[in-house]
């Protein structure tokens, strides 16, 4: 019987832990699905009004750490040229949930009217505002 106990709860936290999981991962695709499309709005929901923004270059001279803040990543998001089109090429998930906070590690190359302009690694920071994943912090390295 204490088997049977052990192997449900244990089957039943799997399940719990794979359904953050999969919700977390749902909010970055809909936070991208906004970034394609230009959408300062559709990006929006899926962040905290408090949310942080990085990035780090590499290049032969060294590395820099910039920082922007949300509002001037919705003003440059609505400003894009409707001719230029660009995508961001998710390559992998791992995505780390421990209660109310989330972690996802994304490689990537990004794409510039259809040529690969860089690559490197989006880290974004989730917390769970009630039942909503919305996105604290985004770094990601940048290189040629």
């Amino acid at each position: 019987m204490k088997k049977i106990t052990f192997l449900l709860i244990l089957v039943l936290y799997s399940a719990n832990l794979s359904a953050q999981k999969e919700a977390v991962q749902k909010t970055i695709e809909t936070f991208f699905e906004g970034f394609h499309a230009k959408d300062p709005l559709k990006i929006k929901s899926t962040c905290s009004d408090a949310i942080i923004l990085q990035s780090i270059s590499e290049n032969t001279k060294g590395n820099k750490l910039s920082n922007e803040t949300a509002n001037a990543f919705y003003k440059s998001m609505a400003a894009i040229a409707a001719d230029v089109q660009f995508e961001e090429r998710i390559l992998s998930y791992n995505i780390q949930v421990d209660g109310s906070m989330a972690h996802v590690w994304m490689p990537y190359e990004f794409y510039v009217n259809g040529k690969k302009s860089h690559g490197g690694v989006n880290a974004f920071t989730l917390y769970l505002e009630g039942t909503t994943w919305k996105i604290i912090h985004l770094i990601d390295t940048r290189r040629k």
